[in-house]
């Protein structure tokens, strides 16, 4: 897309302005939004980590909804902005030195919720991409897996296509619940959704 034609989207978009207009860092953070209300995921959360976190705007809603002394773990390689209540850590989530510093920072504790909006640097070449996308959103289930509390629950971006099937076969094999999502926010032309899955099979 064009730079005049994504500024034109930009300014007709009803969520960007409301995003600016709420004091959101993106519009995104009403994706997020839609999905807490059909899915309570901050429901009852005390510990969330937040994959791909940058502009940071699902810490901003997240911390917003949950209590005083929720603790909020961002993490995402590009640098971001801070937010009081929020830990973020900057480092690429595929490296085991970005891991062993998110593991470090949960000091042993499990999580209520695991959100990755993570999605990779498109080189265009559209069977790449989505090999990558996927991968991603593998290396967040498996950090699920570990780490999240056995009534956990995890919210992931993905793009259907190849692979689409397999993960969403992994997820309902993992989960006692496995929802596919596609919020009003997301634009109608991406190929995006959200799986959400809640309380792990095998703790």
């Amino acid at each position: 897309m064009s730079s005049r034609a994504w500024k034109k989207r930009q300014q007709s978009d009803p969520y960007v302005k409301k995003a600016r207009d709420e004091g959101y860092r993106a519009r995104a953070a009403f994706k997020l939004q839609e999905l807490d209300e059909k899915d309570q995921l901050l429901a009852g959360a005390r510990r969330v980590v937040d994959l791909g976190a940058a502009p940071g705007s699902w810490c901003q809603f997240a911390r917003r909804k949950l209590p005083d002394g929720a603790v909020i773990i961002a993490l995402d390689i590009l640098p971001m902005d801070p937010i009081e209540g929020v830990t973020f850590i900057e480092g690429d989530f595929r490296e085991d030195e970005a891991l062993s510093a998110l593991e470090s920072a949960l000091d042993g504790s499990k999580l209520d919720l695991v959100m990755s909006d993570m999605a990779p640097n498109l080189s265009g070449v559209g069977p790449s991409d989505q090999a990558r996308s996927i991968y991603l959103v593998e290396l967040a289930l498996a950090f699920a897996k570990d780490w999240l509390n056995p009534d956990g629950k995890i919210v992931v971006k993905v793009f259907q296509g190849a692979g689409f099937d397999e993960l969403l076969s992994e997820f309902r094999q993992t989960f006692n619940s496995v929802k596919i999502r596609k919020p009003s926010a997301s634009r109608s032309e991406s190929r995006e959704v959200y799986l959400v899955g809640q309380g792990l099979k095998n703790p």
